[in-house]
């Protein structure tokens, strides 16, 4: 069985950081482009980044545009976001996904594999 445990989330201030990790078990994930979404309550899940099989290519939503940094390392099958200068508006349970295609795609509709989240809370 296939699956998706995100770790790292936390509560930290605004202006910190914390870096969030996305362990694959049951089978490599080196073929697939990987991706973070995120959920505030009562909103919409949303795209924050995604990074393609080899690394080459990341794009990312314009809120969090340099300040989070999305990274992969196959040998360990983990993904990561490395997310500073953390805002209030960035609390939200985040997400880590995977999809087929090998293409940096922004739709959570493209995503078939999910992790169950983790918190992400930043206080003012």
């Amino acid at each position: 069985q296939v699956q998706l445990v995100e770790s790292g989330g936390g509560l930290v201030q605004a202006g910190g950081s914390l870096r969030l990790s996305c362990v694959g078990s049951g089978r490599t994930l080196s073929m697939n482009t990987m991706a973070w979404f995120r959920q505030a309550p009562g909103k919409e899940r949303e795209f924050v980044a995604a990074i393609t099989p080899r690394g080459a290519t990341t794009i990312y939503a314009d809120s969090v545009k340099g300040r989070f940094t999305i990274s992969r390392d196959n040998s360990v099958n983990t993904v990561f976001l490395q997310m500073n200068n953390l805002k209030p508006e960035d609390t939200a349970i985040y997400y880590c996904a995977a999809t087929n295609t090998i293409l940096a795609v922004t739709t959570k509709y493209h995503y078939d594999l999910w992790g169950k989240g983790t918190q992400v809370t930043v206080s003012s």
